[in-house]
């Protein structure tokens, strides 16, 4: 049985996502898709919670994108959170202590604060699963071609996410694949993943921002 999955999704749980639980599991069925990974700014409380409340036809990968000291990583298939600031090679530790993947989102877009410096990419390289080939997010295609081909060269596994921060942007990249029961499975049949590629449209990061302002002065109302 194939599943398609978004595999990069942020919640109200994020302090620059106005996307609801409950909206998201209807953007799921609404868009044809199995389940999602919830990979949340350096929190996990949105994905367990989804978990919770997620009928059973829902696939849920729990995830955290995490800023390091040297850019963002993101862990999936976690059961505890990771603190932010730590370096990429103790945030990977903490993250293979649970039996989880690392994916490296949004590589080379210069347009991201925290993306991951290309220095550190390099010197982790080996202990990385996972390349996001395309975000639909990333301005330029520049960016997203850049990482596809560095996947390409260095034999990684690729993967794309939406990196959606309102129902709008759910499920404009997204893989279709074998279903699995593990992690190592998960990764496997990645491997060999139909993956579609869509870039969003520049309102919704005008909408991140009034979100971030929004829960900076007034508190976010996804915890």
């Amino acid at each position: 049985m194939t599943v398609k999955l978004d595999l990069h999704v942020h919640t109200r749980y994020s302090g620059d996502s106005c996307l609801s639980l409950e909206k998201l599991i209807k953007g799921l069925k609404k868009r044809g898709l199995d389940g999602v990974a919830v990979t949340d700014h350096n929190t996990l409380k949105g994905a367990l919670r989804l978990k919770e409340i997620a009928p059973p036809w829902v696939t849920v990968i729990t995830g955290e994108e995490i800023k390091t000291r040297e850019g963002e990583i993101t862990g999936l298939f976690l059961s505890e959170e990771i603190p932010s600031d730590l370096s990429p090679e103790k945030t990977i530790a903490r993250i293979r202590s649970q039996g989880g993947l690392v994916c490296v989102p949004h590589p080379f877009d210069r347009l991201r604060r925290f993306h991951l410096k290309t220095e550190a990419l390099l010197r982790i390289l080996d202990q990385v699963d996972m390349i996001e080939v395309f975000n639909s997010r990333n301005f330029f295609r520049k960016y997203n071609s850049r990482a596809h081909r560095f996947a390409e060269m260095k034999r990684i596994t690729a993967c794309v996410g939406s990196d959606a921060h309102c129902l709008y942007e759910l499920g404009r990249s997204f893989v279709e694949m074998e279903s699995f029961s593990s992690p190592g499975e998960f990764l496997e049949n990645l491997r060999f993943a139909e993956l579609t590629m869509k870039k969003s449209n520049l309102w919704p990061h005008l909408l991140t921002m009034k979100e971030k302002y929004l829960k900076f002065n007034f508190g976010n109302p996804g915890e």
